[in-house]
C-alpha cells in the first residue's frame, strides 16, 4: 500500500494576519452591539490578542517589551489630547455637544470632534461610519497595551510600590511650576529608564509630542498611561469604552450623508444648476481651485515660475495670503463653497463653468448652453465614501417631484500606499478588491498610463486593494498582495465603497446614466514594503505636489475638453 505524504498544513504569516484582521473586525462589531467593554479586561482580550498576532507595521514593536514611541506618536496625533488621563471613553453620535460649554478638541491628524466632559471622561463624536469606529478602537487598544508595558516596568510589588524613576517622573508631571531645562532633562532621564529607551531616543521624539499649550506633553502622556494601567493592575479599576445608544441606533442609516447630499442638491437648485451636466470629483479642496484660478489670480508669480513651482509655493503653510487670493478669484468667478454642517466633515466646492475664465489655463473649454458643473468633495473616510456618494447620486425629492441628477462622470483621486515604486509615483487602478471578502469590482477607468507622460515619476496600472483600516497592515500581508496573481499595485481605504455606490446607482437603480464615466488615480504616500512606512504615512511634503496636480490637470482636461 502506497504511503501518502502528509502535506504541510501550517499557515503562512500572511494567512495568520488575514485571519487576525477578520477576528478584529468581527470582535469590534460584537463589542459595538454589546454597548460597552473593558479594553484591558476579559471583554477586550480577543481584540488585544488579534492585534498582537497581526503586529501591524504602523504600531512598530507592539509585541515587544520596549515601549513603541513612533507608533505612540502616530496614535496620539489621531486621538484627542488628554485621552490618556481618562478612564471612561464614550463614542457618541452628533448629540448636541457642539452647542454646549464643553470645548471641542480636534485631533491634529483626524477630523473628528471630541469633548472632555470631566477629568475622567472623554466623548468622541462618530459621524463618519464604521471605519471611524474601527480606526479609534485599534488605536486605543494599542495605547492601552503600551500603557501596561509602562506599568509593569515601574511596579515593584503587589501593594503598588514603584521604582525611584517613577517617583521622580510623577514629581515632575504633578509640579505646578514650569520645568527648567535642567528639570526637563532630569525628567527625560528617568522616563528613558522607565521606557527602556536612551536619553537620545526620548529627546528625538520629545518635541514631536509637544503642543503650544502642553510643551511637556510627552512626560504627561507617559505618566498618565502608566498611572491608569497601574490602577487596572493594583486596584482592578478598569478603563471602559462605551457606545452611546443614539450612535448604535443611527449607525448605518446614512443620517449624516443624507443631510450632506440634500444640502448640495438644494444649493444646485437655488443657483439653477440642477439640470446641468454634473461632474463629481472626490479630492482635496485646493488642487481643482488652484488649477482653474491660480494662473489668473497670481499672474506675476506664474510669469516668473513654472506652474508646478507655483503649486509647491502654495502648499507651504506660510503662504496663506496667496491661497486666499486664489479663493477670492474663484468666488468672483462663480465658485460656491459649502462648509459642512451635517457632521460628515466633508466640505464641498461647486464650479459653474459658464463663469470661469479659461483663457489663463491650459484647458480649452468653450462656453455653450450645456455648460457643465463640477462638484469637488473633500476626502471621505473608509465606508463613509459609500454613504456620501450613495446619497448624492439619488434623485432630488421636493414634495412629490423628484429630479434625477445628470451625472456625466465621477472622478476619485487620493493618496495610497504603493507596492511597486516609491513616494510620489502614480497608480491607475483597473479594479478594486475588498480586503477580507470575495468582493471585486473591475471597471473601465477613463484614465490610463498614457495620460501621464512624465520622466521623474513612474506610473503603474493594476488592481488596488481597499483595506479595512490603514493601521492594520503588515509586511507579510502586503507582500502577499504584491506577489499574488491579483496584480495588486497599491492599497487605499475608499475605492470599493465608491464603486459599490456608483454601480448601484448606474447599473441597478438607474438613478444616473448607466454609462457614467469613472476615473480613479492615486499618488503614493510611501512604499511600505521598501521603507517600512505605511499607507497612512505623514505628509508628503513637496513630493506630493506634482502627482496631485498632474492627476488634477488630467481629470479637468477630460471633463472640459
Amino acid at each position: 500500500m502506497k504511503q501518502t505524504q502528509t502535506k504541510n498544513l501550517s499557515r503562512t504569516r500572511a494567512q495568520e494576519s488575514s485571519n487576525a484582521i477578520e477576528r478584529l473586525y468581527l470582535t469590534m462589531r460584537h463589542l459595538f452591539n454589546r454597548g460597552f467593554y473593558k479594553p484591558m479586561g476579559v471583554s477586550g482580550e480577543t481584540l488585544r490578542q488579534a492585534l498582537l498576532q497581526l503586529r501591524p507595521e504602523i504600531y512598530g514593536s507592539i509585541a515587544g517589551e520596549k515601549i513603541e514611541l513612533e507608533g505612540l506618536l502616530y496614535v496620539i496625533d489621531r486621538l484627542p489630547i488628554g485621552i490618556e488621563e481618562c478612564v471612561l471613553i464614550n463614542l457618541t453620535s452628533a448629540e448636541g455637544f457642539g452647542n454646549s460649554h464643553f470645548e471641542v478638541i480636534v485631533p491634529s491628524k483626524r477630523r473628528r470632534n471630541c469633548y472632555r466632559i470631566d477629568f475622567e471622561q472623554m466623548n468622541i463624536e462618530i459621524t463618519r461610519g464604521r471605519s471611524e469606529i474601527y480606526d479609534i478602537l485599534t488605536h486605543l487598544t494599542f495605547m492601552f497595551i503600551e500603557s501596561h508595558k509602562i506599568a509593569k516596568r515601574v511596579i515593584i510589588d503587589d501593594k503598588g510600590a514603584t521604582t525611584r524613576d517613577w517617583v521622580k517622573l510623577e514629581a515632575a508631571v504633578l509640579s505646578k511650576k514650569k520645568l527648567s531645562q535642567k528639570d526637563k532633562e532630569l525628567a527625560i532621564t528617568h522616563t528613558g529608564n522607565i521606557l527602556g529607551r536612551t536619553f537620545e531616543e526620548i529627546l528625538e521624539v520629545y518635541d514631536q509630542f509637544s503642543t503650544a499649550k502642553r510643551p511637556d506633553h510627552f512626560l504627561h502622556l507617559i505618566y498618565w498611561l502608566g498611572k491608569r494601567a497601574m490602577g487596572e493592575i493594583i486596584e482592578n479599576s478598569k478603563r471602559v469604552i462605551n457606545f452611546s445608544p443614539v450612535l448604535r441606533e443611527r449607525l448605518g442609516h446614512h443620517i449624516h450623508g443624507e443631510a450632506w447630499a440634500n444640502t448640495i442638491k438644494e444649493t444646485l437648485k437655488k443657483h439653477k444648476l440642477l439640470d446641468r451636466p454634473i461632474h463629481i470629483i472626490s479630492a482635496n479642496v485646493h488642487s481643482v481651485m488652484n488649477t482653474l484660478h491660480a494662473p489668473k489670480a497670481l499672474k506675476s508669480l506664474c510669469a516668473k515660475h513654472d506652474i508646478f513651482t507655483v503649486y509647491e509655493i502654495l502648499s507651504k503653510e506660510e503662504n496663506e495670503s496667496l491661497r486666499n487670493k486664489i479663493k477670492q478669484t474663484a468666488l468672483q468667478e462663480g465658485m460656491i463653497f459649502i462648509k459642512d454642517t451635517s457632521g460628515t466633515n466633508i466640505d464641498v466646492q461647486i464650479f459653474d463653468s459658464s463663469k470661469i475664465d479659461f483663457s489663463h489655463t491650459e484647458i480649452n473649454h468653450e462656453s455653450s448652453t450645456d455648460d457643465l458643473v463640477v462638484i469637488v468633495m473633500d476626502y471621505a473616510f473608509g465606508e463613509q465614501a459609500y454613504e456620501t456618494i450613495d446619497e448624492l447620486l439619488k434623485p432630488f425629492k421636493t414634495g412629490k417631484n423628484q429630479t434625477h441628477l445628470n451625472v456625466d462622470s465621477i472622478s476619485v483621486m487620493g493618496k495610497a500606499g504603493i507596492l511597486e515604486g516609491s513616494k510620489g509615483d502614480i497608480m491607475i487602478p483597473s479594479a478594486h478588491i475588498f480586503e477580507g471578502t470575495a468582493d471585486n469590482y473591475p471597471f473601465k477607468n477613463e484614465l490610463t498610463v498614457k495620460d501621464f507622460d512624465t520622466k521623474d515619476l513612474q506610473v503603474f496600472e493594476g488592481t488596488m486593494v481597499t483595506v479595512l483600516g490603514t493601521s492594520l497592515q503588515n509586511k507579510d500581508l502586503l507582500k502577499f498582495f504584491h506577489d499574488s496573481t491579483w496584480n495588486v499595485i497599491g492599497l487605499e481605504m475608499e475605492g470599493v465603497h465608491y464603486q459599490k455606490a456608483i454601480q448601484a446607482a448606474s447599473k441597478i437603480r438607474r438613478s444616473i446614466n448607466p454609462d457614467v464615466k469613472v476615473r480613479y488615480a492615486y499618488y503614493a504616500s510611501d512604499n511600505p514594503l521598501v521603507t517600512g512606512g505605511t499607507l497612512a504615512s505623514g505628509g508628503l511634503g513637496s513630493s506630493g505636489v506634482k502627482p496631485t496636480y498632474l492627476i488634477t490637470q488630467q481629470i479637468l482636461k477630460q471633463i472640459f475638453n
